[in-house]
């Protein structure tokens, strides 16, 4: 499996909270389009006052080509394009990696 994570920073101009509110909103929607797509999460810092990124997206695909294929697709420029409109993405960092599960419980509630 292959992992794109970006840590992300907010464009100047936003708050935090207007950040998250367009990230994990209509940006979501659309992301979650993307072909091939296996996984989406987001995480959020607790203490966004004493962290360098606003929050960190990894979406998850079966391999390389995949993701490369998601990104070049239609959708893939418009979830790239909407998050220019709130992710500074000179500021923001990108890791392609490839993932290996360790342990994964299932919770029961």
């Amino acid at each position: 499996m292959i992992t794109f994570v970006n840590l992300l920073v907010r464009k100047e101009g936003l708050t935090h909270a207007d950040f998250l509110e367009r990230w994990q909103g209509d940006h979501i929607d659309l992301a979650t389009e993307l072909p091939g797509l296996e996984r989406y999460a987001t995480s959020t810092p607790t203490d966004p006052a004493k962290s360098p990124y606003d929050g960190i997206v990894r979406l998850s695909f079966p391999d390389q080509q995949t993701m490369s294929e998601a990104f070049d697709s239609e959708v893939g420029k418009e979830v790239q394009a909407d998050a220019a409109t709130f992710a500074d993405m000179g500021a923001s960092e990108i890791l392609i990696v490839e993932e290996t599960t360790h342990v994964e419980r299932e919770t029961t509630e």
